[in-house]
């Protein structure tokens, strides 16, 4: 007796050739198919790009696992996932120093909490929008489960510009901004921490808002001062983070940092802890660009190089010409990104989608051995895919720059246990995490021929951990 399977209306139905003729059975299994999520998530959101092609990329990945899990689809865990629990949109009023009033617009996606209270940065950026929110707020979701620690994920943020403002008008910036949020996070609610636009100096005035409102200091946001809160590390702990999990890439392969040839794009916290411990490890920083150009450092980036770093972030200017100006020897190239000097290693650390898929064959041209995303999805489909298509490593932002909420997590414990740990004891824990991530990434993502799809191994080891918590709590 011969038999096909179909698929329709997302049921599993056989068809099955006996003596009598064709026999129709369909069972009560319904599958998951990611074009049928996606065409109702573009026929609600079309405009919401960044988002949509996050929820694409997961999906794509965790379909087959998805699938062997039939009470994952009975209890519908896709289509409550890709969407947020709630999002919080507020106008914020404050007063520049000539005595005009402002009015920017503030938001808090509260995405998932299913395995702890919600956690991620706060961005201010001209481009922050809903989507970009959402976005970030779904990847935080599966990038906090991948840390081991009880962590849920959220975004927010603003449309406000820091570029050129002064100390006292970022200050009542902030503190309006805190004015609305401060109701809706809490330590054990949702806890933010800095991102885009948003430091120590930022997170400063946060905390000072919010703990003259709410009468009580708690650990409600991470990257806190080092004298009301903080936790050591934590300003290197996504560039740090990081580069151990490029270690564990490159020792999976057989291979080793030191020598090796790092271009970084961006120039801020994240790009300067990457480029401090690429340099301690033996590595050589030979690029580092912003949204004007790029600057070749043939010779790899001293220690001098390095801390330079901060201050042209805290200049808020976004320009890293100035890097070229102050070292001789370096070669600025203006409107080129760092892909165009040949290395060894890609490390795109600045804003979604930096890195096209023109510029993942100008690196693999060049042959660059690894491409780990440092920003949150840092790398457009097309660049992805076209590593992978050569075979070249790549791994994604949710596993590579998880050092960087996995330590704001540490933060959290610190002030919950009201205790300070040293910096070897954090690192420590940095490190165990960072290898923790690797070892299920290669355990979910192996594929029969060897390659590690690193892409893979995160989204479905992060998507099971929540799904499995979203399972055992019902349907809320």
């Amino acid at each position: 007796m011969a038999s096909e399977i179909y698929e329709l209306t997302g049921f599993v139905n056989f068809c099955s050739q006996g003596p009598l003729g064709n026999v129709w059975i369909t069972t009560n299994t319904k599958i998951m198919k990611t074009s049928q999520i996606m065409a109702s998530l573009e026929a609600k959101y079309g405009e919401q790009k960044e988002y949509l092609q996050a929820v694409r990329e997961v999906l794509e990945t965790i379909e087959d696992v998805y699938n062997e899990h039939p009470e994952f689809e009975a209890a519908r865990i896709v289509e409550r996932l890709v969407e947020p629990d709630r999002i919080f949109t507020f106008k914020v009023t404050w007063v520049d120093d000539r005595g005009e009033i402002r009015v920017n617009t503030g938001y808090r996606v509260q995405f998932n909490c299913a395995i702890g209270p919600y956690k991620g940065g706060l961005r201010f950026h001209p481009a922050v929008s809903v989507s970009m929110l959402k976005f970030l707020g779904f990847e935080q979701t599966f990038k906090n489960a991948l840390t081991t620690l009880p962590m849920g994920g959220g975004k927010g943020g603003s449309d406000f510009d820091p570029k050129g403002k002064s100390d006292a008008e970022i200050m009542r910036f902030c503190q309006a901004f805190m004015l609305e949020l401060w109701r809706n996070i809490g330590p054990d609610t949702d806890v933010p921490a800095g991102d885009v636009g948003v430091g120590a100096r930022e997170i400063g005035y946060l905390f000072g808002m919010y703990k003259k409102l709410a009468r009580e200091h708690t650990g409600v946001l991470t990257g806190k001062g080092m004298t009301w809160g903080g936790s050591l590390i934590r300003p290197e702990a996504t560039g740090y983070g990081a580069v151990y999990f490029v270690q564990h890439v490159l020792h999976h392969a057989g291979l080793d940092i030191k020598g090796m040839r790092v271009a970084v794009s961006g120039f801020g916290n994240v790009a300067w802890g990457t480029a401090k411990k690429a340099t301690e490890l033996g590595a050589k920083v030979v690029a580092i660009s912003g949204p004007d150009g790029v600057v070749e450092i043939s010779g790899g980036m001293t220690q001098e190089q390095i801390s330079y770093m901060l201050e042209l972030r805290a200049s808020n200017n976004n320009v890293v010409a100035p890097f070229a100006q102050k070292f001789p020897g370096t070669v600025f190239t203006p409107g080129k990104k760092a892909w165009s000097v040949k290395c060894d290693i890609a490390m795109p650390c600045a804003f979604q989608n930096e890195m096209s898929e023109d510029d993942a064959r100008e690196l693999i041209a060049g042959g660059v051995k690894l491409c780990a995303e440092v920003s949150n999805m840092g790398c457009t489909p097309g660049a992805i895919a076209a590593f992978q298509s050569a075979g070249v490593m790549f791994a994604p932002g949710k596993a590579v720059n998880a050092g960087g909420v996995a330590t704001s997590g540490l933060e959290m414990t610190q002030n919950a246990m009201h205790i300070s740990w040293t910096a070897e004891e954090v690192d420590a824990k940095l490190h165990e995490i960072m290898r923790s991530i690797h070892e299920t990434c290669v355990a979910h993502g192996t594929e029969p021929s060897g390659y590690v799809n690193y892409v893979k191994g995160a989204n479905i080891a992060g998507f099971m951990k929540v799904a499995r918590a979203m399972l055992e709590q019902g349907v809320i």
